[in-house]
């Protein structure tokens, strides 16, 4: 059987460098892409991937990755939008974006759509990290940049949403062209996920309670049961996953008229889908 090239951001680290070394163990192609030089240049010679190095804070590091995974790769089978983090205070980034926002939803949303014409013709799965924290979240789609009730753990929750929305979105206008698509919570894992944070989530990874937590293979099973299962038959394209099964996420996210305004939005702040 020909490989599959499957294409993992936030690969250098926890539940994307654990699902991309079994990924490599089942010979896929698989693509690593992070942030630390040293971290993904350490994963990919370890497991046999090629890396590529962007950080999501600079939407200008996301359309040259775009770029060389065209120019490299005229097949993606699945494109796994795993990269994101929690931040601290509210931050700008030199995009003009609130830093959460971006890192965890604007830039993926880029990447899948600079890669859409690749993803449609392979008959790709775009498969997106989100978080139970999602139900933290509260979308405005008047206040994309928090300008007003901002906090570390609603800012999250909201890139966690915003996730959810735009896989059932991604569903709803690419699904003829071929595209399966689903979002999921990987559980609680013990990885340095908040170490750089000053949310109060970083005192849960960073002390004794990490030891109850899962590990980042167990944290990557129901990322490789999607990417390893067939949508219509598995699992259900467009839908939120938890421990490979359909979960509850926050009221909002069953919004279809926020999933295409959060689409719009997106798309012009990103200069992309227009």
């Amino acid at each position: 059987m020909t490989p599959r090239t499957i294409v993992i951001t936030g690969a250098s680290d926890g539940i994307g460098a654990a699902a991309a070394r079994t990924l490599a163990k089942a010979r896929e192609q698989v693509v690593v892409v992070g942030r630390s030089a040293e971290k993904t240049r350490a994963l990919a010679a370890d497991i046999g991937a090629d890396h590529y190095l962007a950080d999501f804070s600079d939407l200008a590091q996301v359309r040259d990755l775009a770029e060389k995974l065209k120019a490299n790769y005229p097949r993606i089978d699945v494109l796994a939008n795993n990269a994101g983090g929690i931040m601290g205070k509210r931050t700008l980034t030199v995009d003009g974006n609130e830093s959460t926002f971006q890192v965890n939803h604007l830039a993926p949303f880029l990447l899948t759509s600079l890669l859409m014409d690749t993803l449609a013709a392979s008959n790709a799965k775009v498969i997106n990290t989100s978080s139970a924290a999602n139900n933290f979240g509260k979308l405005d789609l008047f206040d994309l940049a928090a300008e007003h009730g901002y906090s570390t753990n609603r800012a999250y929750g909201t890139g966690k949403l915003a996730n959810i929305l735009f896989t059932s979105e991604l569903h709803r206008r690419f699904h003829e062209e071929g595209i399966t698509t689903a979002a999921f919570h990987p559980g609680v894992v013990r990885t340095n996920f908040a170490a750089e944070s000053s949310s109060p989530f970083r005192h849960v990874y960073t002390t004794l309670l990490n030891r109850f937590m899962l590990s980042p293979d167990q944290g990557a099973d129901t990322m490789l049961w999607l990417i390893n299962g067939t949508a219509g038959t598995d699992w259900i394209s467009g839908a939120y996953y938890a421990k490979r099964a359909l979960a509850k996420a926050s009221p909002q996210a069953y919004d279809a008229v926020l999933a295409r305004g959060l689409w719009e939005k997106s798309g012009e702040l990103v200069k992309a889908f227009t």
